[in-house]
């Protein structure tokens, strides 16, 4: 078994870059189809006014200078020459077709960019806009992977969180995304109220038929003004213990496929107006909690990874 139980983010990156590689936040003036109307007003029940881009630079900064900026920052702080421009915050896919493409153009025109992550929605995902992006990223040797929120495979969860799409949404988009050989990666929340470890457990079978390459997981923060926390004060949501959520994120990456990346094992939330973030503990000790306990049960990432290709039929050769 490797040092670590699980496939690392950065070792990946190091083995398939020869050297250390980072991301850099962009943050883009977008929105949500799940806010605006299009698709539902005010979005999930737990997202808050800044979206997952709490950490970011504002987004009346160009793509150009917030690349800039966030190079000399962290290739000073961690010794990086090479990077990723993560699009991060909100629905990155939900602009006008030209106004995407040219924020990619922007970032791609970065000698020192190696690599392009787009945070965005499974419904947001389309044809004309993965076929921009391929054009656009054509003999170029660049790693693009298309984040999707996916959070759950539950769909009753994902209709009680007013996530705004269904389980469907995320497999159409999953393969679209494949069939242009780009990279997806899948985020998910393994301690959502409703959710149980079959629920997580089935997580990782779905990602894992599906062959999808990274997974980015985040326990469940509340945030106040928003739905979700107006229902946490008035005692309507329940969280799991964080024993529990060590239980199932390692019960996730038992069943998860070995060949799946895992970018993140947890999250933070922004500082201010948080109601509750991790079990107040920091995300660094839960994450040793997960690598230690895995390590003294011998366990690692698809040891339990058994029910691809006709399970049934391993009887007919020899495998049962």
């Amino acid at each position: 078994m490797p040092d670590l139980p699980y496939r690392a983010y950065s070792e990946h990156l190091k083995a398939r870059f020869g050297q250390k590689v980072y991301k850099l936040p962009v943050n883009l003036a977008g929105s949500c189809p799940n806010r605006d109307g299009n698709l539902g007003w005010g979005g999930c029940i737990y997202c808050g006014e800044e979206g997952s881009g709490f950490e970011c630079l504002p987004n009346w900064i160009g793509v150009k200078e917030q690349l800039e900026r966030n190079k000399a920052y962290i290739g000073r702080n961690y010794g990086s020459r090479k990077f990723i421009a993560y699009f991060q915050a909100f629905t990155n896919t939900y602009l006008p077709l030209e106004t995407f493409a040219q924020n990619i153009e922007a970032a791609v025109g970065d000698p020192d960019i190696i690599g392009l992550s787009i945070s965005t929605r499974p419904d947001c995902i389309s044809d004309d806009y993965l076929d921009r992006l391929a054009e656009i990223t054509r003999g170029r040797e660049l790693a693009v992977d298309i984040e999707l929120g996916l959070q759950t495979v539950n769909y009753r969860t994902l209709a009680k969180i007013n996530r705004g799409h269904t389980l469907a949404e995320f497999i159409d988009a999953v393969l679209r995304v494949k069939q242009r050989d780009f990279a997806v990666c899948a985020h998910l929340i393994l301690n959502l109220p409703g959710d149980e470890e079959i629920d997580v457990v089935e997580n990782a079978k779905v990602l894992s038929a599906l062959g999808v390459q990274y997974v980015k997981l985040h326990a469940l923060y509340i945030l106040k003004g928003t739905v979700l926390g107006e229902m946490y004060e008035r005692g309507e949501v329940q969280i799991i213990s964080l024993d529990e959520y060590v239980e199932r994120v390692i019960a996730f990456l038992e069943y998860l496929h070995p060949d799946v990346v895992i970018q993140r094992l947890i999250g933070r939330a922004p500082a201010k107006n948080t109601l509750f973030c991790n079990w107040g503990v920091s995300w660094w000790k839960i994450r040793d909690m997960i690598i230690e306990r895995m390590k003294s049960r011998q366990s690692f990432q698809g040891c339990r990874c058994d029910y691809l290709n006709g399970k049934a039929l391993r009887k007919f050769r020899g495998q049962l």
